[in-house]
């Protein structure tokens, strides 16, 4: 159960996870939240996660708090990516694990998984093999923290649970360029696309004083902002417009919409604790995380041109096979939080069209 009056801390509750959780949690009646910035609360300073429990202790945890980013972040910024993904997990964890909290709940991502795991990924193929090297590091954060989890659970008697969500998307998102996921970034690039087969510079003015793209800004010479745009794949040719998207088309991807994500983790805290994750009559305790996602995937080419149709860029996609694809394929089997009673709710298609009328809006 999760009690409607207890107080609920959610860590990361500005990011895509965490704000997506706190509407949830909102819509049903919840209102003794908490909830700390980053400039409030450094989750990576031990001292001062220890100060935060002690004055507001809370009775629930969910950490949706992460360092996180796509391919290009991951695999330039692998020493920050493992460092301070692991302290805010040592942190909110053994913090919860001191103050007494009730239940917490811990998510990670389906990076965890081998590179070459068989196709739907169960949740007992974890570490059955070598991880995708790009995001080695996040991802043995990550697992570090599912087995934190576990270790505590059964030393003291703890009731941490750990879900591993697909790849989302959604209201919040990051769009940042350099460091974004796969589908905001898409989505960002077409629109400055659209933008630019239009002569719209007004929307690419909006757009980059909103988020900026190296320090070239909205207010930066046209040259500046046709050179960054370049890039970052994005390129005027005569009076057409090229989109360039790395790797083949080919890979795989699942996508969940934020959202329905929040809405099973709610309904995990409530209906799921760690006795319930595994066979007691097992000596050995694994997996005992759930994945969150739908079962269904999409190839990077398709997820493209349907996201081209509905933002209604007319320029070409290009493919540069020059650069990485990543893991070929990685789709979730959901079935046990399937036969839990839970489902997605959000079709891809609807939740594009949701997501770039938020960013719109947003812009």
């Amino acid at each position: 159960m999760l009690d409607k009056e207890a107080k609920i801390y959610i860590a990361g509750h500005r990011g895509l996870v965490g704000s997506a959780i706190v509407k949830n949690l909102k819509s049903k009646g919840y209102t003794n939240l908490i909830f700390r910035t980053h400039k409030e609360l450094d989750l990576t300073d031990t001292l001062k996660v220890s100060q935060f429990f002690e004055n507001e202790k809370p009775s629930y945890v969910i950490l949706a708090a992460a360092k996180v980013g796509g391919i290009v972040a991951n695999n330039t910024y692998r020493a920050d990516f493992i460092y301070e993904n692991l302290m805010i997990q040592n942190n909110v964890i053994h913090q919860s694990y001191k103050h007494g909290v009730k239940k917490l709940l811990f998510l990670g991502s389906t990076c965890i998984y081998p590179k070459n795991c068989p196709q739907p990924m169960k949740e007992d193929y974890l570490l059955t093999d070598t991880l995708e090297y790009t995001n080695e590091p996040y991802a043995i954060a990550k697992i570090a923290g599912i087995k934190m989890c576990e270790s505590y659970n059964l030393q003291y008697g703890t009731n941490f649970i750990s879900v591993m969500p697909t790849n989302l998307y959604g209201p919040n998102d990051n769009f940042d360029l350099e460091k974004s996921h796969v589908l905001p970034a898409l989505i960002r690039k077409m629109h400055l696309g659209k933008a630019l087969e239009n002569d719209n510079w007004d929307a690419i003015s909006s757009d980059l004083n909103t988020l900026p793209i190296e320090g070239v800004n909205g207010n930066s010479s046209r040259q500046d902002i046709l050179s960054v745009l370049d890039k970052y794949g994005i390129k005027k040719k005569d009076h057409n417009i090229h989109l360039e998207i790395w790797g083949t088309g080919k890979p795989m991807r699942e996508f969940l919409w934020s959202e329905d994500m929040a809405d099973a983790c709610v309904f995990l805290m409530k209906q799921r604790d760690f006795n319930d994750c595994y066979d007691q009559d097992n000596k050995e305790v694994r997996n005992t995380h759930i994945n969150i996602g739908t079962g269904v995937d999409i190839s990077i080419k398709d997820l493209a041109e349907l996201i081209q149709q509905k933002i209604g860029f007319k320029g070409e996609l290009y493919f540069n096979t020059e650069k990485p694809d990543g893991t070929l394929k990685k789709l979730t089997d959901p079935s046990k939080l399937h036969d839990l009673g839970w489902k997605h709710t959000v079709s891809l298609s609807q939740g594009i069209e949701q997501v770039y009328s938020w960013y719109t809006t947003k812009n």
